[in-house]
């Protein structure tokens, strides 16, 4: 028991950066969420939406690499999405076994509504830092991606 409390003191700058940390973060993404809720879409069905609005037509597997949620459910949200006529699906025609996404009219209608709030909602969240604070923030953060 010792040890580990002595473990913890000497690692307390360590530990008390990630509780603030993951707080700040657990703040930004309730506030962030708040629009996403309101359009009636789930987080995921928001991420492809606007994947496929700012980058075109994608494979599923080139949006589970451009969504900033985990990949676990797409099948299902990319069926819903299509059920639901905001996206629909066409075979590659470079390979059989994988489709192209594109967003339907009704879809884009969509993203384009729930968009300016939503950047809206972040430049609240934000307005909190400079933007030499911001861009301090991305610095320090960015030093993480090779972990």
């Amino acid at each position: 028991m010792k040890d580990i409390k002595k473990l913890i003191k000497e690692n307390e700058l360590d530990l008390s950066t990630l509780i603030v940390f993951t707080r700040a973060e657990h703040t930004i993404h309730r506030i962030e969420y708040k629009t996403i809720k309101q359009s009636g879409l789930t987080i995921a069905q928001f991420a492809v939406l606007e994947a496929l609005y700012n980058k075109g037509d994608l494979k599923i597997c080139e949006i589970i690499e451009r969504i900033l949620t985990t990949s676990g459910n797409i099948t299902v949200v990319i069926k819903n999405l299509e059920k639901d006529g905001l996206i629909k699906k066409k075979p590659d025609p470079n390979d059989k076994r994988s489709c192209i996404i594109s967003l339907t009219e009704e879809g884009k209608k969509i993203i384009e509504n729930i968009l300016p709030d939503h950047i809206k909602n972040i430049k609240g969240i934000f307005e909190i830092l400079t933007d030499e604070e911001k861009n301090t923030l991305k610095t320090i953060l960015k030093k993480f991606k090779d972990l």
